[in-house]
């Protein structure tokens, strides 16, 4: 693909000291593709592994491939030969691929388990198939292994006409924790009773967490161990294809969270010394070993590990119709010290021996792989560290990238309302911290994320109300700090959803202000899955206030989806940090914030930049939305222009309240 990197320079100006790094990094892409691509095979050609290797149905009976450079025997054992682990020898083939032939089509069945025994240094390992499609835990001995199952049988697909809509309303969701008993819950129920809940607030897109198989499950399922698998926890592959045709059907694009950026230590259950060696996947040393999150690291030099990889995003696009991913850890990825304790202040912190340009060049063909086996597709960087160009097309330098995540603002919440008292909030801090991002590259904004209802930290209506949502939920109750929670959460996600982003995402049950935070079942809560479920009754309670907060979330989103608002650049009109009034405008709409916590104001003078007249069309304050009805909905404002040349009128501002106008006529 030809390269322009004066397009990426004069998009970023600041960038321009910078060249030479950015052509290192279009060169190693350009060189790296060529050595992948040798034989003028597409990308999506190469990334076929799965194609290939793991357990596959012959004409007359069944193959299983691996590659395990450095084994020095392998067998295949499992109940299909009654655990014999010699049995079956598996063949060297070239390059260090291990073959094996079982004759007969019903050789191996559904639901059998089956193993992969490894010699090396004269050692027998029992590992799992690497491309294992599958991985079970036996419910008796705790241990995992893999399970035939047809993954790759024809599902009736009824999707073929679907196309995801280009601005993601992200619905982040955990398939295990999505219902309201304190179990693991299904692919099928989520199907049946979440998806019309995600339909009916009007999300467009879900990002389903933790489908990646993993050991852990309190991981949240950042620990991957098998990359191919489905988990099973949840259900059967077929059932997660009938969830995404479900989804699909609904109108609804579906991305995965995929972890690449590490993996699970364990050897029994992962790719760590599959094949005896630390080596064959990871890097060597301190390099494959992340310190904070004790897990291991690939190596994106290696052409095998990008084959792994590569061929990892084409199986969950092809075989199960992903519309996308959402990259966890890419900051990560992209430097040696993973980004710990930076505060990337200069853009020379991007580009130095700190960064990882093999991970760079990684990120490049993975962006080019998905946008080519799906043009629509969509890919969603999670980078805190702001790195030039994530989301700007490789053709013109960047890595290609649809949306990064603005990691900042959920930090920005959190310390505004840790540290500041209602009448000390900076409006201008607010503003710049929600409009400042890269030019030309596109953000997804929220307020907050899975990450802020885990245990040890708290949701925004949660660090708002505290315990006074135990007993003042009730429609009326009356009790002012609930008050001052449900006025402020829904005026953080407007301004959030408004302002943050060009796309933007919610974790289910925070859109109406769950209770309490995440706690995964361990030993140190007795195992307990009460803080690992969504209490959907309490937004189907009307007598509780979470519905209102659900239905003004629900109207949020339809405002700013059926008029594009999120892909509109905001004029700031106004801002006034004593009276902590924050005034802009989207073309015809115009969007007004009173965060002070006492003062209302009568007449106040609403500057819009373009004559007519104008309708208010949504009100955090309206009682339907748990608010007190200060905001005409029905009047209309005529402009007026000042002696100084001020467009605008006159205007009541109800004290914390928020509320959005529309030019009618």
């Amino acid at each position: 693909m030809p390269v322009k990197i004066s397009s990426i320079l004069k998009t970023d100006p600041y960038l321009v000291p910078f060249k030479k790094d950015i052509e290192l990094r279009m060169r190693l892409y350009e060189a790296k593709h060529k050595e992948l691509l040798a034989n003028n095979k597409s990308i999506v050609d190469f990334a076929s592994g799965y194609e290939y290797f793991g357990i596959h149905k012959a004409d007359d009976g069944w193959v299983y491939r691996e590659w395990a450079p450095a084994a020095e025997k392998m067998y295949f054992t499992g109940d299909f030969n009654g655990w014999n682990t010699e049995s079956h020898p598996m063949t060297r083939l070239k390059n260090g691929v291990f073959e094996i032939f079982i004759k007969g089509k019903n050789a191996l069945k559904a639901g059998q388990k089956i193993q992969a025994i490894v010699i090396h240094g004269g050692k027998m390992l029992r590992r799992i198939p690497t491309y294992a499609t599958r991985v079970v835990q036996d419910p008796v001995t705790y241990m995992w292994c893999a399970e035939i199952e047809n993954t790759f049988e024809d599902f009736p697909w009824t999707d073929a006409d679907f196309v995801p809509e280009k601005t993601p309303f992200i619905y982040e969701c955990h398939i295990g924790m999505s219902g309201e008993e304190g179990k693991v819950s299904s692919y099928n129920e989520f199907r049946k009773n979440i998806l019309p809940r995600i339909k009916k607030a009007g999300y467009n897109t879900i990002q389903i967490m933790a489908i990646m198989e993993h050991p852990y499950y309190g991981s949240f399922g950042y620990q991957v161990s098998n990359f191919f698998a489905a988990s099973s926890r949840y259900g059967t592959s077929k059932d997660l294809k009938r969830l995404i045709n479900t989804a699909h059907k609904m109108g609804i694009t579906v991305l995965l969270d995929v972890v690449h950026s590490h993996a699970v230590k364990n050897t029994n259950e992962g790719l760590n010394e599959f094949d005896g060696t630390v080596y064959q996947f990871f890097h060597e040393g301190p390099r494959g070993e992340h310190s904070a999150w004790g897990t291991k690291l690939f190596n994106y030099g290696k052409n095998e590990v990008l084959h792994f990889l590569l061929s990892n995003l084409k199986y969950w696009m092809q075989v199960f119709h992903f519309d996308g991913f959402r990259f966890d850890g890419v900051t990560s990825m992209l430097y040696h010290d993973h980004g710990l304790g930076s505060a990337f202040t200069g853009y020379d912190m991007y580009f130095s021996e700190n960064t990882d340009v093999e991970a760079v060049t990684y990120l490049q063909l993975a962006n080019e792989l998905i946008h080519k086996i799906n043009p629509n597709a969509i890919t969603v960087a999670e980078d805190m560290s702001g790195m030039p160009g994530m989301c700007i097309p490789i053709s013109d330098g960047g890595i290609g990238f649809d949306f990064r995540l603005s990691m900042g603002v959920p930090d920005l919440w959190i310390k505004t309302i840790k540290e500041c008292e209602d009448e000390n909030w900076d409006i201008i801090k607010l503003w710049y911290e929600l409009t400042g991002r890269r030019p030309n590259e596109k953000n997804i904004g929220y307020a907050e994320s899975h990450d802020q209802a885990l245990v040890g930290d708290k949701t925004i209506m949660f660090r708002l109300c505290d315990a006074e949502m135990y007993v003042g939920m009730q429609k009326f109750g009356g009790n002012p700090i609930i008050d001052r929670g449900i006025a402020l959460h829904k005026m953080i996600r407007l301004l959030t959803a408004s302002l943050a982003g060009e796309g933007y995402l919610n974790f289910m049950g925070n859109e109406f202000g769950h209770p309490e935070w995440i706690d995964f079942p361990r030993e140190g809560n007795g195992w307990s899955y009460h803080y690992c479920r969504r209490q959907w009754s309490l937004v189907d309670n009307p007598n509780l206030r979470y519905r209102e907060l659900g239905d003004f979330d629900k109207a949020m989103v339809k405002l700013l989806k059926e008029n594009n608002l999120t892909q509109i650049s905001p004029v700031n009109r106004w801002m006034h940090n004593d009276d902590k009034i924050l005034i802009f405008t989207k073309n015809e709409f115009v969007f007004v914030f009173n965060f002070n916590p006492e003062n209302s104001f009568d007449g106040y003078f609403i500057p819009v930049g373009e004559e007519g007249v104008y309708k208010v069309i949504l009100s955090s304050d309206d009682g339907k939305f748990g608010g007190f009805s200060r905001v005409d909905t029905k009047q209309k404002y005529k402009t007026q222009t000042t002696p100084h040349g001020w467009i605008g009128f006159n205007c009541y501002l109800p004290s914390r309240s928020a509320f959005v106008l529309k030019k009618v006529k």
